[in-house]
């Protein structure tokens, strides 16, 4: 499975400014970074004076725009995504899933942390993996300044290193998530890829994706 690590913490904690410095040391690394922010808000991106908001009025399930530069999906819900369904829904080729939010989850959190919003943290204490904060706190994991990106980075490498070199295989039955146990994953891994043909330039296959559709 794809390593997921929420950001989280009170509002104004500063969440989103580490994580735009965040993105950039990690890519800077060479890793592909994907994010997604938890909102509680209708309409934050898709609204009435986007063309998309008036294609997904008019009925159609998915609206994209496609840009020289960049690639943007809407897609209606009658519910929130939980970050590893994304993770299998909207892209395959990063090496990790950041969230902004998200602190209901079962997933490793970085809490961001401020004096002034009181000494309390928002995290079960056994999914922190680290607090960013400016002052010390009575927990048993590392505490980083604000400024210590490199640091809040290297606790993030450390969980990529630990799952480096294992098979994923994300499963999406009409539309829902299927747990595959690791023997069947790396069964199926090892099937798939003996018989499809190599890539151009007889180059390794590092990601592949299958899609089976039956028409009614």
């Amino acid at each position: 499975m794809r390593s997921i690590i929420s950001i989280v913490g009170k509002s104004s904690s500063g969440k989103t400014t580490l994580l735009e410095k965040l993105i950039a040391e990690l890519k800077r690394r060479g890793y592909k970074v994907a994010i997604v922010k938890h909102s509680h808000h209708k309409d934050d991106l898709d609204t009435a004076a986007k063309d998309t908001w008036r294609f997904t009025q008019a009925g159609t399930e998915l609206s994209a725009i496609n840009s020289l530069d960049h690639l943007a999906i809407y897609r209606r819900t009658d519910s929130y995504f939980d970050p590893r369904d994304l993770a299998s829904y909207v892209a395959w080729d990063f090496d990790i899933l950041l969230t902004e939010g998200f602190k209901g989850s079962n997933y490793p959190k970085i809490e961001v942390h401020r004096a002034d919003q009181g000494k309390d943290l928002v995290t079960d204490p056994g999914l922190l993996l680290a607090v960013v904060t400016d002052e010390p706190l009575d927990v048993a994991v590392p505490q980083l300044s604000h400024d210590d990106i490199n640091g809040v980075a290297d606790i993030i490498e450390k969980t990529l290193i630990t799952t480096n070199g294992q098979t994923e295989l994300d499963m999406v039955i009409n539309g829902q998530p299927v747990t595959v146990n690791p023997a069947l994953q790396e069964m199926l891994a090892r099937t798939l890829t003996a018989m499809i043909p190599g890539p151009p330039g007889n180059g390794e296959i590092k990601n592949l994706h299958i899609s089976l559709r039956r028409k009614s």
